[in-house]
């Protein structure tokens, strides 16, 4: 291996892991979206969570940018409610998982893992950390609000 090409390799590593490094300290998304996306709630109608009492997938048609993501509905009617008030229809803690961030981190949120407390929506990470998270609801939303949104900094 000439020195050139191990000079190069070592450049090429350093300059990998100082943008692993800022990705890492970087804050978060108020709205949590999947990577190389800007779903919010991967696409689904948060609206319909109140409305049909289901996860609906939302329809590119009826679309709203709201704190730098893109959310979708899958009707008009729907896609009037949340603009209407937004804060109503939204998922508490960005659709972060709200589970973690009640125990100060933030995790990706899963549509299909949702509850409705207090006409707030919540959602999970997975169908396990919701096993957790119905045990002490009350518990977890009191940890989780005293903690955002200092958690996205």
């Amino acid at each position: 291996m000439t020195m050139v090409f191990k000079k190069f390799i070592a450049f090429t590593f350093m300059s990998y892991l100082s943008l692993f490094a800022a990705s890492v300290q970087a804050a978060e998304a108020e709205i949590y979206t999947k990577y190389f996306s800007d779903l919010a709630v991967s696409g689904y109608d948060t609206v319909a969570y109140f409305t049909q009492g289901k996860p609906v997938k939302g329809d590119s048609d009826y679309s709203f940018e709201y704190k730098d993501a893109t959310w979708q509905f899958s009707s008009k009617e729907n896609l009037a409610l949340f603009t209407a008030n937004p804060e109503k229809y939204a998922p508490q803690y960005g659709g972060y998982c709200a589970w973690a961030a009640a125990d100060g981190r933030t995790a990706s949120g899963d549509p299909l893992q949702w509850t409705i407390i207090d006409e707030k929506l919540y959602l999970n990470y997975n169908a396990a950390v919701q096993e957790e998270w119905l045990k002490d609801t009350k518990t977890f939303i009191i940890e989780a609000d005293s903690k955002w949104p200092a958690l996205l900094k």
